[in-house]
């Protein structure tokens, strides 16, 4: 992992994954809290399927949903970061920022944290003139994160999903571009 990718922010590491963090990072975020809005709980068959995904991604792109640890102690908190969005329906080839984060974890920043050192290495490092976020529209965490970051809701680019929530598969759109990120 030494000549893989890492990013450090105060608290984080974003990085490569390394074959120990996968059933770390499946025990703590594979939990009927944390997948509530992404799908349901995974079962073997779903964990190596989003596994090699993940995979896969890094390989195509040098980017993908980074491992995420805790700097102070090296915990495994999750993952953050890029990919090309490729949900059936919705906006096909665009740079997508995501994440998610175990619960113990909630409410206190590090997702912000994460996300925003993805975002500016989309911007910074991998050349994006626009990057988006998608989630569903009861996931109100999630797209409050999309709005702290600054992002603007784009309903043009809102398509239905039932993978992720049944009762309501609008999948709500944010973006973000590069002229406007971390413009005051």
């Amino acid at each position: 992992m030494a000549d893989g990718f890492r990013l450090e922010t105060a608290r984080l590491v974003l990085r490569d994954w390394s074959e120990e963090d996968w059933p770390e990072f499946f025990r703590v975020t594979n939990t009927s809290a944390v997948m509530r809005w992404l799908g349901g709980v995974l079962d073997e068959d779903g964990e190596a399927k989003q596994r090699a995904r993940v995979e896969a991604c890094q390989a195509a792109n040098r980017f993908c949903f980074w491992a995420v640890e805790r700097r102070d102690d090296g915990a495994i908190l999750g993952f953050c970061g890029l990919k090309r969005s490729n949900q059936p329906g919705g906006p096909m080839g665009l740079m997508e920022v995501g994440w998610r984060f175990r619960e113990d974890c909630w409410g206190q920043g590090f997702a912000k944290e994460a996300a925003t050192a993805a975002l500016d290495a989309a911007f910074e490092l991998f050349g994006a003139d626009e990057v988006v976020a998608f989630t569903v529209r009861r996931n109100i965490s999630s797209w409050g994160l999309m709005k702290r970051l600054g992002m603007r809701r784009r309903e043009d680019l809102d398509f239905a999903s039932a993978d992720f929530d049944a009762e309501d598969p609008t999948m709500i759109v944010y973006s973000t571009g590069k002229d406007e990120w971390g413009a005051p």
